[in-house]
C-alpha cells in the first residue's frame, strides 16, 4: 500500500467524470480485481479509494522493496491510541488517568507519525488540548471511519472498570494513616 486515499471529488476531477459515474467505475474495478484474483485491491478506506496489495502478496512485495523501516509502535503507543480512538475528543490527562502513566513522549510519537492530532481545546481550567485520530489512523488501520472500530464488549468494559476501581481503592489506602 501507498499513498493516501483519493476522495471521489479527487477522483471526479482528475478523470474528468460524474461523482455517480465514478462510483459505479470504481465498483466495477473493485469487483473485477476480486472476481479475477489479481495481486492489487481497490478498498474504501477513510474517506477514499486506494490500490493496495492483496494480503497473500505481502511478503512478495516487502522482499523486492528489501528492507524497509516497518511502521512499528509499541506497546505503550498502541495503548495510548486505542484510548484516543475510543474516547476521542480527550486531553491528555484523560489517557493518562486511564493508563496510569505519563504519556508525553508517547504522544508525541503519535503526532509525529499524524495518527493523532489537536482537535481543539476543552472549556474550563487552563483549555487542554483535546487530541484524536487522523485520516492517517483510519488508513493506517484500514478503517473507512472510527465507526468501523471493532466494539468494546461489556464484559471488557466491566474488567476495566473493576480493575480501576482496585487501583483507586489501593490508592486510598497508602495514603490513608
Amino acid at each position: 500500500m501507498a499513498g493516501t486515499p483519493l476522495t471521489i471529488a479527487e477522483i471526479c476531477a482528475a478523470a474528468d467524470l460524474a461523482p455517480d459515474d465514478a462510483k459505479l467505475a470504481l465498483g466495477e474495478l473493485q469487483s473485477q480485481y476480486e472476481r479475477e484474483g489479481r495481486g492489487l485491491r481497490l478498498r474504501f478506506v477513510a474517506g477514499g479509494y486506494q490500490l493496495c496489495t492483496r494480503a497473500e502478496y505481502a511478503p512478495y512485495i516487502e522482499s523486492l522493496l528489501g528492507g524497509r523501516e516497518k511502521n512499528v509502535l509499541s506497546q505503550a503507543a498502541l495503548e495510548t491510541l486505542a484510548i484516543v480512538a475510543y474516547k476521542q475528543p480527550v486531553t491528555r490527562h484523560e489517557v493518562e488517568n486511564i493508563r496510569g502513566v505519563r504519556i508525553d513522549s508517547v504522544l508525541n510519537t503519535l503526532l509525529e507519525k499524524k495518527l493523532v492530532k489537536e482537535v481543539g481545546r476543552k472549556t474550563g481550567p487552563g483549555r487542554p488540548i483535546l487530541y484524536g485520530t487522523t485520516r492517517e489512523f483510519l488508513t493506517s488501520f484500514g478503517l473507512r471511519d472510527i465507526s468501523d472500530l471493532p466494539e468494546l464488549g461489556a464484559e471488557s468494559a466491566r474488567d476495566t472498570k473493576a480493575e480501576f476501581k482496585t487501583e483507586a481503592e489501593l490508592d486510598r489506602k497508602e495514603t490513608s494513616p
